[in-house]
C-alpha cells in the first residue's frame, strides 16, 4: 500500500468532522461532552485519539459513526452526509465478548452482517474466508467464541468488520481488556490490515505508547467539552517493530510530547471558558 495521502493534495478527506457538538440534556440539566469538535482523515490514514479519561471519546466515536446524533455539526464520509450507521463504515468495540453471538460459530459471526447486506452466498463466503486468513482464524472457523482465548475473540470482532469492506474502520479502545503480549500481537495486525486493505482507520485508546506505535497522527482531546487539544504528526518509519520501535530516541519524545499535551489538555477549554465567564 502507498503512503496513505492527506487532505492537502485537493482531494476530498475520506472522514470530515465539522464542527461537532453534543449536548445531554435531561433532569432540569445541560452538560457540553464536545464542543466544536474539527478535524478531517484523508483516505487510507490511520489516525489515532486520545484524551483524559472522561473526556468523551467514546460518545465523539458514536457521533462519527451514526449510533447518536449530534446537537450540532456535521459528520461527512466520503463527501456523504452521516445521518446514521452508513454502509462504508465499520465499528469495533472494546467490549468484543458482548459483540459476538455465542451460538453462532465464527464463520457465521463473522458472515452475519453480509447476510444482512444482502451479499450473494459465493461472495460472503470468500470475504469471510479471506477476512478469516487475515486475522490469522482460517482454521477456527468452525469454533464457537466460548471456545476462544480474548485475544481470538476479538481477532473474530475485527475480522467481521473488514469482511464488510469498509472504507472506513473505527476502533474504541479495542484492546483495552487484553493482557500485554496479545496487546501487542493486536496492534501489530492492526497495522498489517491497515496495509494491505487501505482502509482509513480512527482508532480510540487511552493507551498513549499504543498511540505512537499504531498512528500516523495522534489527534489529542481535551478534557469535557471537548475540543481537539493538538494534531501530532508520528514521523517514525512506517515499518515498525514493537522492540526497535519503541526503543527509538524519537518515540521516546513523541511519547513524551503526547504525554504533555493530555497533561495540558486537562487544564484546558472547561477552565478557560470558566475564566472567561
Amino acid at each position: 500500500m502507498t503512503t496513505p495521502s492527506s487532505t492537502d493534495n485537493g482531494n476530498a478527506p475520506m472522514l470530515d468532522v465539522a464542527g461537532l457538538q453534543k449536548i445531554y440534556r435531561g433532569e432540569g440539566r445541560s452538560v457540553e461532552a464536545v464542543r466544536d469538535l474539527t478535524f478531517t482523515l484523508g483516505d487510507g490514514e490511520l489516525a489515532c485519539l486520545v484524551g483524559p479519561s472522561g473526556c468523551g471519546k467514546t460518545t465523539l466515536l458514536k457521533c462519527i459513526a451514526g449510533l447518536m446524533q449530534p446537537t450540532s455539526g456535521a459528520v461527512t464520509l466520503a463527501g456523504s452526509p452521516v445521518t446514521g450507521p452508513p454502509p462504508d463504515m465499520a465499528v469495533v468495540f472494546q467490549e468484543y465478548g458482548r459483540s459476538l453471538f455465542p451460538w453462532l460459530t465464527v464463520r457465521g459471526n463473522v458472515e452475519l452482517p453480509l447476510k444482512e447486506k444482502k451479499l450473494p452466498k459465493d461472495k460472503r463466503g470468500r470475504l469471510v474466508g479471506e477476512a478469516l486468513e487475515a486475522v490469522g482464524l482460517a482454521d477456527f472457523a468452525d469454533s464457537y467464541p466460548w471456545q476462544l482465548s480474548g485475544g481470538m475473540q476479538q481477532r473474530v470482532a475485527i475480522a467481521r468488520a473488514i469482511a464488510y469492506e469498509p472504507r472506513v474502520l473505527l476502533m474504541d479502545e479495542p484492546f483495552a481488556a487484553v493482557d500485554a503480549q496479545t496487546r501487542a500481537d493486536l496492534e501489530d495486525l492492526i497495522r498489517s490490515l491497515w496495509k494491505r486493505f487501505g482502509m482509513t482507520i480512527l482508532f480510540v485508546t487511552h493507551d498513549i505508547d499504543e498511540a505512537v506505535y499504531l498512528g500516523q497522527r495522534v489527534l489529542v482531546l481535551s478534557s469535557s467539552p471537548t475540543v481537539i487539544q493538538d494534531d501530532i504528526t508520528v514521523d517514525l518509519s512506517d515499518e515498525r517493530d514493537q522492540l526497535v520501535t519503541r526503543g527509538e530516541r524519537r518515540f521516546t519524545e513523541l511519547r513524551a510530547k503526547v504525554y504533555e499535551e493530555i497533561q495540558n489538555a486537562k487544564r484546558g477549554p472547561v477552565a478557560a471558558s470558566v475564566s472567561g465567564e
